[in-house]
Parts: C-alpha cells; structure tokens; sequence
C-alpha cells in the first residue's frame, strides 16, 4: 500500500541530505539523485521539497526526455496526502502523459466554470471572441470553423489545449460556410428518436417474428448491455484519441469533427446529438458484425437493443447539457458530464452511467 505524506512533511525534506519532491502528486526522495543530475545537484536543489509539476511539463525551460520520467519512478516513496492518486480508482497515467495531462487540466481550473458546473442553474458567460482568437491564437468563432482547420498551421499540443477549452456563442457556430452545406452539420435533438426508434421497433418484430418472446426481450437487453461498452469504447478511444493522434493537420480536422467541436464549443444546441449521417457511417460496421456473429434472431434483437441503447445515450447527452434534470440519477450524471467538460476531459467517459469507468478505473472524482 503506497505511504501518504503531506505536502508539509515533504517541505521539511529540503536539503542536500534528504531532498524530496512532488510530482503529479506523487512524492519522490531524490536525494542520490541530485548528485548525478545532469545540470547539477544546485538546479535539483533549488525544488527540494516543492511541487516540481510545473516545471517538469515546462518544455521551453526544463525539456526532459521519456526516459528521465521513467527513472524518477526508481524514487518513487509515496503518494501526496489528500491528492485524488491516492482515493479510489485512478487511471494509471505516467511520465510525459502524466505531466502533459496535469498542464491541461491547469489551464481548466483558470476558468470560471472550473467553479461554477456543479450548480444548478449552471450556465457559462459568452465568449468575447475577438479577444479570443487575439490571446489563443487559435479559431475564429466568427468565421466558419471547418475552413479554418484546413489552413490553420499549430502544433498538436496547442491544438488539443485549445480545443479542450470551452468556448460559447448565443447561436450556432458557423461550421462549413456553405450554404447548402451547413444543414448537414446541425441536428435538432428529436431527430434522432423520430428517425431510429422506427428502426428499433422493425428489428424487434423481426427478432419477435422467429416466435421466442423471451429469446428476443433477453437479446434486446444483451444488445443495450452491449452498447454501454460501445458507448465507453468509442467516447475514449475514438473520440479522445487525443494524444495517440499523429501530429497532422487532417487528422486535426478529424478530431475535431468527431468530437473536438464538442469540447470547444459544449453549449452549441444543434450539434450536440449524432448527425444520421455520421450515425450510419459510424453504426454499419457494428450492424454488420452483429449479423456475422448471431444467427438472425439474435441478431435482430441484439441490434433493436444495441439502437435503442444509443437513443439512451444521445437524449442523455443532450438532457444533462440543456435541460434542469430531475434528481433521480440525472442529478449526479450532469455533473459527472460536465465534469468531464470543465475539470477533467481524460476521464468520466461514461455519459448514461458510470459502469465501465469503474472496471476500466477511469471514474472522475469532483467535489
């Protein structure tokens, strides 16, 4: 069981003969250490018993390779007293990802929202957006966005700092600047039961039609259990395939597509819920597979289930974002949400329950 100190106990180790530092919450005894140090035992000495986070994830002052993150896990004694590390599950996140992840996380917390999501009556300030583009350097909310992430040259990292950061507009940002283009891009959030709970039904009877009533309810209900794991897999591994993305510009624009948007702009009404289109290209394979892998009546029911499942999550998606919610169950899911928006988006994957981030040890711990 790791051993907790507070960052008080570490303060008092801030010398040459007994050296310990913080880092993403952890706390290492460096003291052997210093003396080797590439830059001397002084640079060392001047954080003994400090929170060296800052600094390690500063590449313009202090740069540090992969493997010097490695090493320092030779020094690792304990975990800081009262840090989320150290009370209940945690993502196991290391090194470079780990001081990278602290970063962004820091530029959250300099927003008002890092305060305010939790109440009820949560709504954020609108974006001045001339000051915007002039401090970020990164989009212009009055100009169509899709255009500008075809000819905007940044590095990955100030991509994903800044996408990350929620902005808000009074109206629906422009995203293609195509006229005939830009309805494909919105979608009202009752076009997705209108459209696909016709779908549900059709696949149930189908299922139904094979004269096993209790067969076809057992594979509806196996097909919605699916979906929660689909839910799961594809909000962190597609849609946050943040730091796995090669440093390209399309793939930028791919990212954010899928799911950046919705980070940077969260309140944006009208591209909040699936777009058909995109639905179809992203639930074809999965529809596929589930008649190569079932016979038919299974496979009807387990896609009537699995459909129906995805309805859950969109309406849920959209309720938590803009509606006053009743205190049964959605009460404490708007709040994990937009903790994920406003506190910490490399974890709460979990938009209809939190049932996979607890077995995948990714559930988002708020006050």
């Amino acid at each position: 069981m790791s051993k907790f100190y507070s960052a008080e106990e570490v303060a008092k180790h801030n010398n040459e003969e007994s050296l310990w530092v913080i880092f993403n919450d952890r706390v290492y005894d460096v003291t052997d250490f210093s003396k080797d140090h590439p830059g001397g035992d002084d640079v060392v000495l001047e954080y003994a018993g400090k929170d060296i986070t800052e600094i390690m994830s500063d590449k313009l002052s202090h740069d540090h390779s992969e493997a010097a993150f490695e090493m320092m896990d030779d020094y690792l004694i304990g975990t800081l007293e009262g840090s989320e590390l150290g009370n209940g599950p945690i993502r196991h996140l290391e090194g470079m990802r780990a001081s990278l992840h602290r970063r962004r996380v820091g530029l959250l917390e300099k927003e008002v929202e890092y305060k305010t999501y939790t109440k009820e009556d949560f709504f954020p300030s609108i974006t001045d957006t001339k000051a915007d583009v002039k401090v970020h350097q990164f989009l212009d909310l009055n100009k169509p966005l899709v255009p500008q992430m075809l000819t905007m040259k940044f590095t990955k990292e100030h991509y994903l700092e800044q996408v990350h950061k929620p902005r808000y507009l009074n109206r629906p940002a422009e995203f293609f600047g195509i006229s005939w283009l830009e309805p494909l891009s919105k979608t009202v959030w009752w076009v997705v039961p209108t459209i696909w709970l016709p779908y549900v039904i059709y696949n149930f009877f189908k299922s139904l039609s094979y004269g096993n009533t209790l067969a076809t309810v057992s594979f509806f209900f196996f097909g919605m259990f699916i979906w929660t794991f689909l839910e799961y897999g594809l909000h962190r591994f597609l849609f946050h395939y943040d730091d796995r993305m090669p440093e390209n510009q399309l793939m930028f624009l791919l990212h954010f597509v899928l799911h950046g948007f919705h980070h940077y702009l969260p309140m944006d009404r009208l591209r909040l819920v699936v777009p058909p289109t995109l639905f179809v290209a992203l639930a074809y394979p999965w529809i596929s597979l589930a008649h190569l892998l079932f016979p038919p009546m299974m496979a009807y029911g387990v896609v009537a289930g699995g459909m129906f499942g995805y309805i859950c999550y969109d309406m849920t998606h959209y309720y938590v974002h803009h509606a006053k919610v009743i205190s049964f169950h959605f009460t404490e899911m708007k709040k994990y949400h937009l903790a994920h928006h406003y506190k910490d988006f490399e974890a709460g994957y979990g938009i209809t329950s939190k049932l996979w981030d607890y077995v995948f040890k990714t559930v988002l711990t708020y006050n």
